[in-house]
């Protein structure tokens, strides 16, 4: 009779087993890059046979893209999640700037140029990258219209500020991979400036202090 041990394995629910492949990969996605992604990485990251991460993905390209659109949309989540009771527009905005700053949202940045950058090569990511955007331009704007109807914000054309203010974070969000600590306070506010002089709001509406941010932004 053997004496070796065998490990019980535990059969897990399909849809909690995908899940789990899924947050593994954006894992490794948001700490070593999209690049890093194969199943057999993930299965001995889980300590699976790769043939099990390939019955969900078959693909490690169907894989990259989900766990670049769940990682990207836990972001959005966190950023610009449902109105809390009795928040309004501008505080939910000051909210959403004050967590665009910092080691998180650097990393998350990262990974959108990442994204952005294999896309051109990798169609299924192409059209994640292309989801996700427009995820993002319809929550800030349906935040803004909302504004704007209740008479907190002045702007001709809230799609338009969306767009713009989006512009300036992508701009600063492209320096992640470099070092900012000697940035100026002017340049790091950019976006909250922006949106501030674009919606008819006093200097220092959208501010917050460093505190209210999150320490992260998990994926």
């Amino acid at each position: 009779m053997s004496s070796r041990v065998q490990r019980k394995r535990i059969r897990k629910d399909p849809a909690a087993r995908r899940a789990e492949i899924v947050d593994a990969a954006a894992t490794v996605a948001l700490a070593e890059g999209l690049e890093c992604i194969t199943l057999r990485r993930i299965g001995e990251d889980l300590d699976v046979r790769p043939g099990l991460i390939s019955h969900y993905f078959p693909s490690a390209e169907e894989l990259v893209a989900e766990a670049f659109g769940t990682a990207a949309s836990t972001e959005l989540d966190g950023l610009l999640p449902a109105a809390p009771p009795g928040a309004g527009p501008t505080e939910r905005l000051a909210r959403f700037f004050a967590h665009t700053t910092g080691e998180a949202y650097d990393a998350i940045s990262r990974l959108w140029i990442n994204a952005r950058h294999l896309s051109r090569y990798r169609p299924l990511l192409r059209d994640r990258v292309a989801e996700q955007e427009a995820a993002w331009r319809g929550r800030l704007a349906a935040l803004l219209h909302e504004g704007v109807a209740g008479g907190e914000f002045r702007t001709a054309d809230p799609d338009v500020t969306t767009i713009q203010i989006l512009v300036v974070l992508d701009g600063l969000g492209a320096h992640a991979n470099t070092d900012t600590g000697d940035r100026p306070a002017a340049v790091t506010r950019m976006a909250i400036t922006t949106a501030e002089r674009e919606l008819g709001l006093p200097d220092g509406a959208l501010s917050r202090p460093a505190d209210a941010a999150p320490a992260a932004v998990e994926a």
